[in-house]
């Protein structure tokens, strides 16, 4: 298939781009970045280049592909409370003006790359895709937006779509590692490497998050592009290790050979524990990680950064 990635210079959307590539597909990179910023894609592919919110460029962009993986937005939560308007406008409208596109080029299968943040703070745990959304902040509100503009898009014919709920993409694929600094890993590898000279942490660490190996999500593209059927809007939960931030940090002391000072704040109002239930997409998909222990990826993570086997700051004696 020719199948157009949005977000396709992304952390998540390189890998998809990739693991699509490798697998036959003609692949079309989406980029709002400049041809200067934006270099090239770590696979073969032909790159196009539009603005989700501008409808007409969209549409030229969605013509002539048969699919379309969609991964480009914003997606830091903090923010999004700063910028509410512009979070439901490009994550949102722009999913709404893809799905259009879409529906007007033909191009008859889609799959939303979704979040965790839909769900807000679950009555039950692990969460399961019939859990009520009720996200907790306005990019949750937007994921959730979007994944209805799918549902309506599926209902009214013609397209096959798949919602992809991703938890806490990490890790590192094709050599392009997760550097967002407000994400857990990237800060712990960053005092790992004397880049940041201590990590804060909310309470006693204890909170628990579900990681899944950046490549092991690019699979889940695969497989969900591969199912998705006209008229049927499919919804999957993409996870796989639990992990609180203590463990985190042992796990990178121990694969990196280096401290990691920490400094404690006041606990923060904020869930225990947020997992994912699975087992639909293992079911309908055959979907099983591979990559994702928390070993693995903060190993990949290091790796792929470039910080394995330098000379780094000696530990405090």
């Amino acid at each position: 298939m020719r199948v157009l990635v949005t977000g396709a210079f992304g952390f998540v959307g390189s890998a998809v781009g990739r693991r699509l590539a490798a697998d036959g597909h003609e692949v079309v990179a989406l980029t709002s970045r400049p041809p200067e910023a934006a270099g090239r894609p770590r696979f073969t592919a032909e790159v196009r280049r539009a603005n989700v919110r501008d409808a007409a460029a969209v549409a030229a962009a969605v013509s002539g592909t048969d699919a379309v993986c969609h991964l480009a937005g914003i997606g830091r939560v903090r923010e999004s409370f700063e910028r509410p308007a512009e979070y439901l406008a490009v994550n949102a409208g722009g999913t709404a003006a893809l799905l259009s596109a879409a529906r007007a080029a033909g191009a008859g299968r889609f799959v939303l790359a979704s979040s965790v943040t839909v769900y807000g703070v679950p009555d039950r745990q692990p969460i399961r895709e019939d859990a009520p959304l009720r996200p907790a902040n306005p990019y949750g509100e937007s994921k959730a937006a979007a994944e209805r503009a799918a549902a309506e898009a599926a209902g009214a014919g013609g397209l096959g779509l798949a919602c992809l709920r991703i938890f806490n993409a990490a890790g590192a694929d094709g050599g392009t590692a997760d550097t967002e600094a407000s994400r857990i890993i990237p800060r712990v590898l960053a005092v790992s490497a004397g880049r940041s000279p201590f990590l804060e942490v909310n309470g006693d660490g204890s909170a628990v998050r579900d990681y899944v190996h950046v490549t092991d999500v690019a699979d889940a593209f695969a497989l969900a592009l591969a199912a998705c059927r006209p008229g049927a809007c499919a919804v999957y939960n993409v996870g796989a290790t639990p992990a609180s931030v203590t463990d985190i940090i042992a796990a990178a002391r121990e694969v990196t050979g280096q401290p990691v000072e920490v400094r404690r704040n006041p606990p923060a109002n904020e869930p225990a524990e947020l997992v994912a239930d699975c087992t639909r997409i293992r079911a309908d998909l055959g979907w099983a990680p591979s990559r994702s222990s928390l070993r693995q990826i903060i190993a990949d993570s290091w790796q792929a950064r470039g910080l394995a086997g330098q000379r780094l700051r000696p530990a405090p004696k």
